[in-house]
């Protein structure tokens, strides 16, 4: 496709457009938290709940940078 490996499509995927999805997936929260007119320490625990599974995919990229994997 377009002159690009099936490597190279996984990547960008992996890295540019799950990192898309995730930033919307923050928008999506901060409107939940807006309209439930949750206040601060409610916004704080959304946030908190609902991202830490993207703390998970976030950890292992760093780790993948830092050890050369």
């Amino acid at each position: 496709m377009f002159g690009l490996t099936e490597e190279q499509v996984s990547h960008f995927g992996m890295t540019f457009v799950l990192g898309a999805f995730m930033l919307y997936m923050l928008f999506i929260i901060g409107e939940l938290a807006y309209k439930s007119r949750a206040g601060k320490t409610g916004t704080f625990v959304l946030f908190f709940v609902l991202s830490f599974g993207m703390v998970g995919f976030v950890a292992k990229f760093i780790i993948e940078k830092v050890w050369g994997i």
